[in-house]
């Protein structure tokens, strides 16, 4: 297939906001894609892998300005002018290729098979863990080929493509949508969902549709692949709780610590964070807990991983924990310095799947199969009351203990992966933080100028499957933590405009704020009254919603 005619489409998307127009012209992309369905869905997403591979071309904002470069025979200089004029590296690289020195360096008519077949070899390239300058310039060489050798439009979303910000408003509800309109009438969009639930891979999802509904119901979750966690509705009084829940209920502490899908395959552990980076190297002391205290050759089961200090047996918490997610080196340091403990809480797969199975059961079989070993691995704390007092008292002992508050789940619920359906919701104290996105930020002056100082604060609007500013928080930082924040956000900029900068809202910041107040001046129509960072929320993939933000806004008065 025509790499051009994805190109086009996506331009087509990009030229509507109407959910309806963008189903249909995906809809119609997908019946015209035959051999390629899978690469052409997966390239909608943003990135031509899926979640639950965990690839990344390991490319940033200010590495693909090289790229253009080399690309086009501009200087970079150039390709950053274009940019902050454009206000969109894609534009910027569409710019550059209509006024490219450069010579094609191949003939011919990009494919989109050509186009995934390179992305693939640089994602390779970096999932190899080369670091030396010598290779990233063979990645970066690569990179400048494909872009060499597009049209203008089609340089556009492979520049997109390559720092994963496509900027098409295409959520993962509209690509369910557009395949149940391709291939089922618009019919059978709850089946397309719950494939895509299991499998966390749109690709095969389509590959299915295309054979008929017998085989989209045949996907089933694939032991060793990470599926997205079951999210928890928040709530802020135990009545409403069990409004929500129904009674009996059980309840769990909700740790302040870092939720981890443990999977078990004919005895081997693979550990993968909630954003399903696989971090078993990270975690040795968890692999090893679970292989001594896990009585099951094959299993799912979904945990919290809880720091502890090796003096004492207190807990840490999860800012001081978080440094293992990502450490490379001085593992076995870091184990001894902050260990684990492994606290399962569901269970997902026990020889065959059982998340449709009804929470009650799913948890009786986890109890069968954990061995409880302080400071290795133990059962979270759990009850089953309609109680509310015994609740505001097992709520009061986790806060005592140093967590969060607590969990209150349906018994009777299956596991719904990524949804937040009200089979589970968590209580925290009155006065609650939110989870928000950095989305933009602002470099600072004077001795600070090296850092990314104001930070643009957004919540999700699921109805239009974007952020919405509702902040910024500029004081209340130490030196450390504009260091911290700038290497974080640098990567991540999509735009640049003077001295304000766009990121891809990926990293998750808790705030707290003295109040919510309405305001025009953000785009979420809401404003937090002197916002503070708590901590990064390196486990959190998605900020709390705009919904979220006007209830409470609404429960203020």
């Amino acid at each position: 297939m025509k790499y051009s005619r994805v190109t086009e489409a996506f331009e087509e998307l990009e030229e509507t906001q109407k959910n309806l127009e963008k189903t249909s012209i995906l809809a119609k992309l997908f019946q015209e894609s035959e051999d390629e369905l899978e690469e052409v869905v997966l390239l909608t997403t943003g990135t031509p892998f899926p979640a639950w591979k965990n690839m990344d071309l390991g490319v940033s904002s200010k590495t693909l300005v090289k790229i253009i470069s080399k690309a086009t025979g501009r200087t970079e200089d150039e390709v950053e002018q274009a940019w902050k004029e454009k206000g969109d590296l894609g534009l910027a690289a569409e710019k550059m290729v209509e006024k490219k020195t450069q010579q094609r360096l191949f003939t011919g008519e990009l494919t989109v098979e050509k186009v995934v077949d390179r992305l693939e070899k640089v994602a390779e390239m970096e999932a190899s863990g080369i670091s030396q300058s010598v290779d990233q310039d063979k990645k970066q060489k690569e990179l400048a080929e494909l872009i060499s050798s597009a049209e203008p439009r089609e340089a556009r979303y492979t520049a997109r493509i390559i720092i994963n910000n496509l900027r098409l408003g295409v959520g993962e509800g509209t690509i369910r949508d557009a395949l149940a309109e391709a291939f089922f009438d618009g019919e059978h969009a709850e089946d397309i969902q719950k494939a895509y639930d299991f499998t966390n891979d749109f690709g095969e999802v389509a590959e299915a549709c295309k054979e008929g509904l017998e085989s989209v119901e045949e996907l089933e979750l694939v032991l060793g692949r990470p599926i997205k966690s079951m999210l928890a509705k928040k709530v802020e009084t135990i009545e409403e709780g069990f409004e929500e829940v129904g009674k009996p209920a059980a309840i769990d502490y909700k740790y302040d610590g870092m939720r981890a899908q443990i999977h078990v395959v004919d005895g081997d552990v693979t550990v993968f964070t909630r954003r399903l980076e696989n971090v078993t190297e990270q975690f040795p002391d968890a692999v090893k807990a679970v292989e001594e205290n896990i009585n099951a050759d094959n299993c799912i089961i979904d945990t919290e991983l809880v720091g502890y200090d090796p003096e004492d047996g207190g807990m840490i918490p999860f800012q001081k924990l978080s440094k293992r997610i990502k450490r490379k080196y001085e593992i076995q340091k870091l184990k001894k310095e902050i260990p684990v403990e492994v606290r399962p809480f569901d269970l997902i797969y026990l020889d065959e799947p059982i998340l449709e199975r009804p929470y009650s059961k799913r948890w009786k079989k986890l109890e069968e199969i954990v061995e409880e070993e302080k400071e290795s691995v133990r059962l979270a704390d759990h009850r089953e009351t309609s109680n509310e007092e015994e609740v505001s008292e097992m709520q009061q002992q986790s806060l005592s203990d140093g967590h969060e508050g607590i969990m209150m789940k349906s018994l009777e619920s299956e596991y719904r992966p990524g949804n937040r359906v009200g089979y589970m919701v968590k209580l925290k104290p009155v006065m609650e933080t939110l989870d928000l996105a950095i989305v933009g930020a602002k470099w600072s002056e004077g001795r600070r100028s090296d850092w990314l100082g104001r930070l643009f604060l957004g919540c999700y609007d699921e109805e239009k499957d974007e952020y919405k500013e509702v902040g910024k928080m500029a004081t209340g930082l130490t030196d450390e933590q504009f260091q911290e924040i700038t290497g974080k956000l640098k990567p991540l900029i999509t735009e640049e405009d003077g001295r304000k900068v766009e990121v891809r809202p990926e990293i998750i910041v808790e705030a707290e704020y003295e109040e919510i107040q309405k305001s025009p001046n953000y785009s979420s129509g809401y404003a937090l009254r002197f916002p503070r960072m708590k901590r990064f929320r390196e486990d959190k993939e998605q900020a709390d919603t705009l919904q979220r933000i006007k209830k409470l806004y609404q429960d203020q008065s």
